[in-house]
């Protein structure tokens, strides 16, 4: 399935995958709003076998499937200090 990955301009390190580019008609009028102006990031093929970085590809492909969309928050910061 391509894929269409866009960063939030509200939320530090917060992207939305959407699987049709510049779709943004299954996004909540709520969530559009919390992440303000969604800025083209990149595109790629997902596949259940794809490595991501922050994310479970076959969690973001059901998603895309489902919702429309798949949101990736930043990582927990790590609250030891270390």
């Amino acid at each position: 399935m391509q894929c269409y990955v866009y960063r939030a301009t509200r939320r530090a390190d917060t992207y939305v995958y959407f699987p049709e580019k510049d779709d943004f008609s299954d996004l909540p009028e709520g969530v559009m709003r919390a992440l303000g102006t969604l800025e083209f990031a990149l595109e790629f093929d997902l596949t259940p076998e794809r490595t991501l970085a922050q994310e479970d590809p076959q969690k973001v492909l059901a998603n895309l499937k489902e919702q429309g969309f798949h949101l990736q928050f930043p990582p927990p910061e790590d609250e030891s200090g270390s």
